[in-house]
């Protein structure tokens, strides 16, 4: 509800207020997302409510590491179902990013979204030490961050900027997101 106690209408994507609990109502292709967080600490918890799925509407609860940044609702595969993206941030000066997504299965049910670990990836984890934007942008989940050379301070990183942009793929119990173009600033 919003201030004047009439009910908010639904997004596409929610930015959150920094130090507040987060919540968004999300919706995109008849599928609604209530998101809500707390913002309590390092250690938070996370609630999912999916909408107008024709066979499964479980709430989901998580604890997750670190705040929602912003909660994002787009069909970037084009199947005609969308997928829920839900950006955190973890505490400390580090700032990682972190995705929390689900993809909806040809409207029936909610499966989970994978994104790969930046520290596992050598060649586009190069550099990599937090700060994450992430974005939906024309079909592509975009992930920003500046990169950081040896020696460089937290607060001063003097590698430029790279975006990475990912495709969402079927996966073995999910769906995975794979990085299919780079771009650097330097």
């Amino acid at each position: 509800m919003g201030a004047t106690g009439q009910a908010q209408p639904a997004a596409t994507r929610v930015e959150a207020s920094p130090g507040q609990p987060f919540h968004a109502r999300l919706q995109l292709q008849g599928i609604r997302f209530d998101v809500h967080a707390t913002s309590r600490g390092s250690i938070n918890s996370l609630t999912v409510t999916p909408r107008g799925l024709k066979e499964r509407n479980e709430v989901i609860h998580e604890t997750i590491e670190g705040t929602v940044t912003a909660a994002e609702v787009a069909d970037i595969n084009g199947d005609g179902s969308p997928e829920l993206y839900i950006y955190v941030t973890s505490a400390g000066s580090g700032s990682y990013g972190r995705l929390v997504g689900y993809s909806a299965n040809r409207r029936k049910s909610l499966s989970d979204i994978y994104l790969p670990e930046l520290s596992d990836d050598r060649v586009h984890g190069r550099g990599y030490q937090g700060h994450d934007e992430f974005r939906v942008v024309e079909g592509w989940l975009v992930r920003t961050f500046p990169v950081y050379r040896p020696g460089d301070l937290q607060s001063k990183p003097t590698g430029g900027k790279r975006q990475l942009q990912y495709k969402l793929h079927p996966g073995e119990a999910g769906w995975l997101l794979r990085v299919e173009k780079t771009w650097e600033e330097r």
